[in-house]
């Protein structure tokens, strides 16, 4: 008589999904295995949680942070040898499904926030870059590794998104040597807003998250369209037009008859997180979601 087979014994999500306070939203990569490295499953979290929040209205800011003590270590290394087996068009489709994931983060209308602790590197360091908001954490450490592994430092936004944050020469320098950047030195550069206190990271992630959660969500939400819209602009005078219609949406909306009537009051305004403009979904999302859930 055969053994009964052993139950298998389920694998954590790769996405972990949590809720702390109100409208504030933490994914954390969770291959602490791994480094946090992505694969294609961690990639199809990312890309169906941003679909998610795009639909929630109760959802203003992002933070997205690593399980264990690193951020993210890139492409799982395991992963390398079965990619680059893949026919041209294959391989090219699965560029576009990972893509799919940093122009999600990009274009949320609620803020992002990277927390970046141990390292971010390769396309971890992407995932940092598309966030609105980086902040380090003594010992991380950034790196554009692409040259160390014999592939363009175009991938996943990277040449777009590095020199917008530090200028064209630093980010070469990056590219090119694939060396490891410091906290302090990422600071300095432009390429994290700051640094944190030992051990204080995800604190710091959450106060700011919080902050920025109590202010309008159109508010937010157009504020941060325009600010990468007319981080290209060409002139001036373009900025001001493409400012224009974002401030007549604003001025319409609730939030400014809200914010006044507490300015006269002289109390917090009250902002109810109605839908904003970004929202094409035709509602809202579930609005007590369970905490550490999985994306859909």
């Amino acid at each position: 008589m055969e053994p009964p087979e052993t139950p298998a014994v389920p694998r954590p999500p790769s996405l972990l999904v949590d809720r702390p306070a109100p409208g504030v939203v933490v994914a954390t990569l969770n291959r602490p295995a791994r480094r946090n490295a992505l694969d294609e499953d961690l990639f199809a979290r990312l890309t169906a949680l941003c679909a998610e929040l795009r639909a929630d209205s109760s959802a203003r800011v992002l933070v997205l942070d690593g399980a264990g003590d690193t951020f993210c270590a890139g492409y799982d290394i395991g992963e390398v040898d079965r990619i680059a087996g893949l026919p041209p068009l294959e391989l090219l489709a699965l560029l576009h499904r990972q893509a799919a994931a940093i122009t999600g983060l990009r274009d949320l209308p609620q803020a992002v926030i990277a927390a970046v602790d141990g390292t971010a590197i390769g396309a971890g360091l992407s995932l940092a870059l598309a966030a609105d908001i980086r902040l380090a954490a003594p010992g991380a450490r950034f790196r554009a590794s692409f040259v160390k592994m014999g592939l363009s430092g175009g991938d996943m936004g990277a040449s777009w998104l590095l020199p917008r944050l530090t200028g064209l020469g630093f980010a070469s320098e990056m590219m090119l040597t694939g060396r490891y950047v410091t906290a302090p030195e990422a600071v300095e550069r432009g390429l994290a807003n700051r640094l944190t206190e030992p051990g204080e990271l995800r604190a710091a992630a959450l106060a700011l998250a919080a902050e920025i959660a109590a202010n309008s969500p159109v508010s937010v939400t157009l504020t941060k369209q325009v600010l990468q819209s007319n981080a290209d602009a060409p002139s001036l005078a373009v900025a001001l037009e493409r400012e224009a219609p974002a401030q007549v949406v604003a001025a319409n909306s609730p939030d400014v008859r809200e914010a006044v009537a507490a300015f006269r009051a002289r109390r917090a305004p009250r902002f109810d997180g109605a839908p904003t403009p970004s929202d094409h979904s035709g509602g809202p999302g579930d609005r007590t979601p369970p905490h550490r859930k999985e994306p859909s």
